[in-house]
């Protein structure tokens, strides 16, 4: 009786103790990752916010949607190249099918970059990819919310403001600039496209003032020369350097 027992444990139970052992290591086998980066081209830093998203997509049927086989939403997305690692089941591809890669950026959901060629890969084959992003159309101008109000400085390069001061940003839609660095008045020529944004030729009257003041109106100009792009959040104005770093954060003066 005993050998009996024996036979069953060796020869019933052992197949299925192998097969449990063997289940994991299949799984992962059927499990595969294609790797890459997105770039472009533009010397561009993306602010804070950005959003990129990569797919793996068929593409076969021209008559019909792209369908997404595999996605990967990085945020925030950081500066390019950014990496990106997309995971699918080997059995979702399907034999003699097309198969390209999609990604597109997007900040504040605005559309900034997207790849517009198809990338096309062999999911079972390529090791690594390389997208190439091309710079979306952006609007003649931002919103109008920029543009024709004063805005009052409430931080500047990450150390706040002196209360007792005043660090005023005024733009119109002709490129002029001007306001209160705490000061002294100042004008300058404010170049806005999309969401990027670049002063030049700033000056100001010649007062002295306290050198807390002063400071803080030196710091002011430094941002408004660092500028890169800008963003409107929860109707503050945020100027960012060419690196995504926030220069100055600004509220509508009431």
């Amino acid at each position: 009786m005993l050998d009996r027992i024996t036979e069953l444990f060796i020869f019933g139970f052992m197949p299925l103790v192998v097969g449990m052992l063997a289940t994991p290591d299949f799984a992962l086998a059927a499990q595969r990752t294609l790797k890459g980066e997105v770039t472009y081209r533009e010397r561009i830093a993306l602010p804070p916010d950005a959003v990129l998203v990569v797919q793996l997509a068929d593409v076969s049927r021209a008559d019909a949607p792209a369908a997404a086989v595999a996605e990967q939403k990085i945020s925030p997305a950081g500066q390019v190249p950014i990496r990106f690692r997309l995971k699918f089941d080997r059995a979702a591809i399907r034999p003699n099918a097309t198969y390209a890669l999609q990604a597109r950026i997007s900040v504040g959901g605005s559309l900034w970059f997207v790849t517009d060629t198809r990338y096309e890969v062999d999911p079972l084959r390529t090791e690594r990819a390389t997208l190439v992003l091309t710079r979306a159309s952006q609007p003649a101008g931002p919103a109008p919310r920029i543009f024709g109000t004063e805005w009052l400085a409430e931080d500047i390069g990450g150390r706040g403001v002196v209360d007792t001061a005043r660090s005023t940003l005024r733009i119109e839609r002709n490129g002029h600039a001007s306001g209160l660095g705490a000061c002294n008045r100042y004008f300058a020529s404010a170049k806005v496209e999309g969401n990027r944004i670049s002063f030049t030729g700033i000056g100001a009257t010649m007062m002295a003032c306290a050198p807390a003041l002063m400071d803080q109106e030196r710091k002011l100009f430094q941002a408004l020369r660092k500028a890169a792009s800008f963003r409107v959040e929860r109707g503050k104005l945020h100027l960012v350097d060419a690196r995504g770093r926030d220069l100055a954060r600004f509220a509508k003066d009431r």
